[in-house]
């Protein structure tokens, strides 16, 4: 059993991250540790005793992003699951997550080169699965012999270039929830057989 200062102590970890999650979503990386403390009602210090420093603090959060991007897809891939159901699932946790995926892909290299690294790390680890399952619907004639890396970064660049593009096709609203099914629709008709 976890005692109360135990409890106190994951409850303001976890404060401090959601609160820079937030921050960084709608203000960008370049957010300083101060912004977040004061947003997070802590001293600055206190963002320093629960994270070794700000790399760890953006590990922290890129990471729990891309675990919850990367749970959507383990089992799909390994399963029975079509192609719409990933297409699906990928774009609810990006809908879900719209703002700070912008964040992400706009300002990456800005990013400590750790950070990227897990970055890049995660979005390989989506593309294997992708890969896994279309591999597996070229083999049962489902879709179009390209090569699977191809489908991957066109479904990708589709995804971003309305993300990066939001002010014209979606300004008052996320983008992503709008033409999420255009997308899937569109990227669908141009790999099926």
């Amino acid at each position: 059993m976890k005692s109360k200062r135990q409890i106190q102590k994951e409850s303001t970890r976890q404060k401090i991250i959601d609160t820079a999650y937030r921050i960084y979503a709608t203000e960008g990386f370049s957010a300083s540790t101060a912004r977040i403390a004061k947003e997070a009602g802590v001293s600055h210090g206190t963002v320093f005793a629960h994270f070794q420093s700000l790399n760890d603090l953006l590990e922290c959060i890129i990471g729990e992003f891309q675990i919850s991007l990367a749970a959507e897809f383990h089992d799909m891939g390994e399963s029975s699951g079509s192609i719409s159901d990933f297409l699906d699932a990928h774009l609810k946790v990006l809908i879900d997550h719209e703002e700070f995926y912008l964040r992400l892909i706009t300002e990456r290299s800005l990013l400590p080169e750790e950070v990227q690294y897990m970055y890049a790390d995660n979005q390989s680890t989506i593309a294997h699965h992708f890969n896994l399952l279309l591999s597996r619907e070229i083999k049962n004639g489902i879709v179009k012999e390209v090569p699977v890396h191809m489908l991957f970064n066109t479904w990708l660049g589709m995804i971003h270039y309305y993300l990066w593009n939001k002010d014209f096709f979606s300004p008052d609203e996320p983008v992503l929830a709008r033409y999420a099914g255009e997308l899937k629709h569109t990227f669908i008709s141009l790999i099926t057989k």
